[in-house]
């Protein structure tokens, strides 16, 4: 019987061997039809992480700026922690290790989808990288304009909301694309832990392929992501270009 087993074994191996040798470009065409329906899941993820990140990020980057001394250091702590951990490595710790903290105060997580556990951990990866962004905008921005705002009778409200928040948003936007595309990039990593987004959708077909023509499926799902991360890129160019022009208009006059 250990011999039966280990011939069909050897054969299988062999099976997959032999089609692994063989090129063949249809895959690829034939994969990406399969593979763009799981964006959904893929931009849920990412867009859930973006904003909820881009608001945590703001209240890191109002930490930073803070005249208390303890919040300023808080926030530079935290990320200087997230940015010495890697993704993977926070990935595990969000979706192994705070079920089982909770665990030990009677809460039971493990039911909890495993989206909402890849949804925080580059949400607290996301607020470390826009805490930084919207802190270099906001010190990029001369202090006389505010001063100069309030001076002619704006509120300091006023003056964050016509003023200020325009211009740091123009500098801004570059930095903020470009952590875009890193966590679009990241979340390929969610597979690790069972979500099936574009990257497990992909690991299943060559799974079920025995693991023939791996190359091929990697390479449409190499392609969806350039795709993506162009789109992006060009994107947030158009709105730099956009935002920029009304910033020069205002400077010449």
């Amino acid at each position: 019987m250990a011999n039966q087993y280990t011939c069909y074994l050897y054969i299988y191996i062999k099976v997959g061997e032999e089609m692994e040798k063989y090129f063949d470009a249809s895959y690829i065409w034939n994969s990406i039809p399969v593979l763009l329906p799981f964006l959904k899941v893929t931009f849920l993820v990412a867009g859930s992480s973006i904003v909820l990140g881009t608001i945590f990020g703001l209240l890191l980057a109002a930490a930073k700026l803070s005249s208390i001394k303890l919040l300023r250091r808080l926030a530079n702590l935290y990320t200087t922690i997230m940015r010495c951990t890697p993704s993977i490595v926070l990935l595990f710790l969000v979706y192994y290790g705070v079920p089982a903290l909770a665990e030990n105060f009677g809460i039971n997580l493990h039911s909890i989808e495993t989206a909402i556990f890849v949804v925080v951990t580059f949400t607290l990866q996301f607020a470390a990288i826009m805490s930084e962004v919207i802190r270099s905008a906001y010190l990029a921005i001369d202090k006389g304009q505010f001063e100069a705002a309030v001076s002619v009778g704006l509120t300091p409200f006023q003056t964050y909301r016509r003023i200020i928040f325009p211009q740091a948003l123009v500098i801004a936007l570059p930095n903020f694309g470009n952590g875009m595309i890193a966590l679009l990039q990241e979340g390929a990593l969610a597979y690790t832990i069972g979500l099936i987004d574009i990257v497990g959708k992909a690991n299943l077909i060559i799974a079920s392929n025995i693991n023939a023509h791996a190359l091929e499926i990697y390479i449409a799902l190499a392609i969806v992501y350039w795709v993506l991360s162009i789109i992006i890129e060009k994107f947030f160019a158009m709105l730099e270009k956009f935002f920029g022009k009304g910033k020069k208009t205002l400077e010449t006059t």
